[in-house]
């Protein structure tokens, strides 16, 4: 496994991650979840992310219960706070109330005294930056996270925030978390490179595999038992328009030709930008984990030829969705 040092700080996060979205509390059992955590450390994955929304809350006490035997020096751990998780008109937002009694529930349904990163999980435009950022600030000084980011929020948004923290002597933003694929890539590549080239953020990134249609598991069809069979997941369907799935086996084409997976491809395509700290990866069953965490060895394999390849098949037109 490789590490990245997350932006400009000192922190290092392995490049491959492990997320509990959509899968741990709800998608599988707790003890399989349980079992990828673990494998993962001991592969290397040092960095695991969370949210207080994932499953109602489950998603954080089900990594409470796996990381609990678990060097906790050698873990990053993150959440988020944002999305409505408690009654009232305050139980949601970025408001100091919101974000201080978040933070105290999900620590402890993780188990833990502190947070290594603690994500706003979307920008809140009924709270101004400033209580935000001192908010954040507070929680830093009183130990109950070390480092604090953004998750989807726009390249200004981010910018006013480091400049009020400067401006007050405060601990400005480390990190954002923004969706970054093949097929969703303009606001990383256009926006958020120059800010955090500039300001030094690290980018955390999610759905690298589209959902898992970077995968080529929906090539033809819904697979029994997939994510996009279940249910709750019905919107993913509606990314699974022809125009993708022809792009997708032509990038199989181009993985095949290189020995690895279409997943290894997708990721390791991610990893080939400089601004990214980390791919935050999902896992439902011990072989995803593995391929996953083999695209890292991929990455040399992207010659320019190769990337110059992958743009005529994705047409050079990204998506923005």
């Amino acid at each position: 496994m490789h590490y990245r040092r997350l932006g400009k700080s000192g922190l290092k996060v392995s490049e491959i991650s492990l997320g509990a979205w959509v899968t741990f509390g709800s998608q599988i059992k707790d003890n399989t979840a349980g079992d990828l955590i673990r494998a993962a450390f001991d592969k290397g994955i040092n960095f695991f992310d969370n949210a207080d929304i994932y499953a109602n809350g489950q998603a954080e006490t089900v990594m409470g219960e796996a990381i609990k035997d678990l060097p906790r020096e050698e873990l990053v751990i993150s959440s988020k706070v944002f999305w409505p998780t408690m009654e009232g008109p305050n139980g949601r937002g970025l408001s100091r109330k919101h974000i201080m009694e978040s933070i105290d529930c999900s620590l402890q349904r993780l188990g833990l005294d502190y947070l290594d990163l603690y994500f706003c999980h979307r920008y809140d435009p009924d709270t101004p930056i400033e209580e935000v950022v001192f908010t954040m600030n507070s929680l830093i000084q009183q130990g109950k996270i070390l480092y604090w980011g953004t998750s989807e929020w726009r390249a200004s948004q981010i910018a006013e925030a480091y400049g009020i923290a400067r401006q007050y002597n405060l601990i400005p933003p480390t990190m954002e978390q923004p969706q970054y694929n093949m097929f969703h890539r303009e606001r990383v590549e256009s926006e958020l490179s120059l800010i955090s080239e500039d300001l030094g953020i690290g980018l955390t990134v999610w759905s690298p595999l589209y959902s898992g249609l970077l995968t080529g598991k929906y090539n033809e069809g819904i697979p029994e038992g997939s994510r996009a069979s279940m249910e709750s997941m019905a919107w993913l369907k509606d990314r699974m328009t022809a125009d993708k799935i022809e792009k997708v086996k032509q990038l199989e084409g181009v993985a095949a030709e290189l020995g690895i997976t279409t997943a290894q491809l997708a990721i390791a395509w991610l990893l080939r930008r400089k601004e990214v700290s980390s791919v935050i990866t999902g896992a439902t069953k011990m072989s995803q984990l593995e391929d996953n965490i083999k695209a890292r060895d991929a990455v040399d394999q992207l010659s320019n030829e190769v990337q110059e390849h992958i743009e005529e098949i994705l047409d050079n037109h990204p998506e923005d969705e």
